[in-house]
């Protein structure tokens, strides 16, 4: 372990006072479904979790945010600027990537917003599903100040059921704002990779 790590877990655990309750062995390929997601606080917290565990996880922002100076901060710290102008999906940019290398994890909030919203953004599911890699399902819980990572899903196709299951998984978990913290709830149209 180097010394830029074992600093990063001293932030992390002893000055930021976080835990990690990680149960499972993280997958090289995966996709990291991150909640409850309801402050800027929350990049801040998983990037030191990541660093201190050298897991090199990236993360999708908005190609807009990709000026300078903060362009190279964020792709230095594991930012990928999205291009949705580009005639491939989303999904299958991110399934491309998978493809093209022997590490790859990809942290991404379905919720899409800081505020409340039942109606969760599936492209985790699909990205997952298209590169045919699972989903780590990782819980921000502020409430216990613990990172957690106890459950991994290979995605099935039966979207509602793999919904419902990751529903009780974080169902007990506390936000940093917890009233704009709300479960995934099934939306009433047709559900579709393309997004």
């Amino acid at each position: 372990m180097s010394i830029i790590q074992k600093t990063f877990q001293f932030i992390f655990y002893n000055v930021m006072g976080w835990k990690a309750d990680i149960t499972v062995d993280i997958p090289d390929k995966c996709v990291v479904c991150v909640a409850p997601h309801t402050s800027n606080w929350d990049l801040f917290v998983c990037k030191f979790f990541d660093w201190a565990h050298n897991l090199s996880v990236s993360y999708m922002m908005k190609k807009e945010w990709f000026f300078f100076p903060l362009g190279p901060i964020f792709k230095a710290t594991g930012g990928i600027p999205v291009y949705r102008g580009k005639s491939t999906s989303l999904t299958e940019q991110m399934a491309k990537r998978f493809a093209e290398r022997t590490r790859f994890r990809l942290a991404i909030t379905p919720e899409a917003t800081r505020k409340a919203n039942p109606y969760w953004k599936l492209g985790f599911y699909f990205i997952a599903q298209e590169a045919g890699v699972p989903v780590l399902p990782c819980i921000l819980d502020y409430g216990k100040k613990t990172i957690r990572c106890s459950m991994i899903l290979y995605p099935s196709g039966d979207v509602d059921k793999d919904m419902e299951t990751l529903n009780e998984y974080f169902k007990d978990s506390t936000a940093k704002k917890p009233a704009q913290f709300v479960l995934y709830k099934k939306q009433n149209k047709h559900i579709t990779k393309k997004h």
